[in-house]
């Protein structure tokens, strides 16, 4: 197991440090946390990348002079998305 220039024992000094520091009760807490954030990151993200991708299609329909789609019942159920910048 070798991250980058990281060896076993800088690992290992480096979780004592993060163990001192926060405790062992806000470990798992931060963690948890950590792992939600990423996974909002990441459904935010293949969001983006749909809308992104289904823009044109809507785009050609209407100018071939077909309806657009009705948005699914699955999107109107999802809350918007939270802002990171006001």
């Amino acid at each position: 197991m070798n991250f980058g220039n990281f060896g076993f024992g800088e690992i290992l000094i480096i979780l004592v440090i993060v163990l001192l520091l926060f405790g062992a009760k806000r470990i798992p807490e931060i963690a948890g946390s950590l792992g939600k954030g990423i996974n909002e990151f990441k459904r935010n993200i293949s969001d983006a990348q749909r809308q992104i991708t289904e823009q044109p299609r809507t785009e050609q329909r209407i100018a071939e002079g077909q309806p657009a789609q009705q948005s699914n019942a699955a999107d109107e159920d999802r809350p918007e998305p939270k802002r990171l910048l006001n």
